[in-house]
């Protein structure tokens, strides 16, 4: 779980680890969006922390350069996991973070392009068929090649065959 701001006391809890002392156990890489990304893990064995369950706590720092500007920021990010040392080591923790921030960045599509969360949509199966058929939307629009999903939907929202041509329907 990514502890933000909005758990302060936990939040304060992981700041105060004596991450200087921690060894580093991952460093990543990357390219792409514009900017240059370096990734960099530690974990540590904890208990008595305020999450029940917690095992490892994790800091991450992103270092990340946009490349058009040569403007660089720093970002430490927390989190906390159940999994033992045992069970996740460092590198596979980073890849847990990675594919969840996957998943933030679908569902912050999915809001900001469908306003999912002001949906009123809340009893039965209703709320997952909804978002069921917004991930289609989206799969679809991205396997045609759209790097925008507000665009794409417009552009196939003025042909009422587009959407079903995109589906291999039409």
């Amino acid at each position: 779980m990514i502890v933000k701001g909005n758990q302060k006391k936990l939040r304060r809890q992981l700041k105060r680890l004596p991450w200087k002392d921690i060894p580093l156990q991952g460093r990543t890489k990357d390219v792409g969006h514009g900017r240059s990304e370096i990734r960099r893990i530690k974990a540590a064995t904890v208990s008595n922390l305020l999450f029940p369950g917690a095992r490892q706590a994790i800091q991450i720092k992103r270092r990340r350069t946009n490349r058009r500007t040569g403007k660089t920021t720093i970002k430490t990010v927390y989190a906390v996991t159940s999994l033992t040392a045992r069970e996740a080591t460092g590198a596979q923790l980073a890849q847990l973070v990675r594919d969840h921030w996957k998943i933030e960045a679908l569902h912050h599509v999915r809001d900001t392009t469908f306003a999912e969360d002001a949906s009123q949509t809340r009893t039965g199966n209703a709320p997952r068929v909804m978002a069921t058929w917004r991930n289609l939307a989206i799969g679809a629009l991205r396997l045609s090649g759209a790097t925008n999903i507000a665009a794409g939907l417009r552009h196939n929202a003025r042909d009422s065959r587009r959407p079903l041509a995109l589906l291999g329907l039409g």
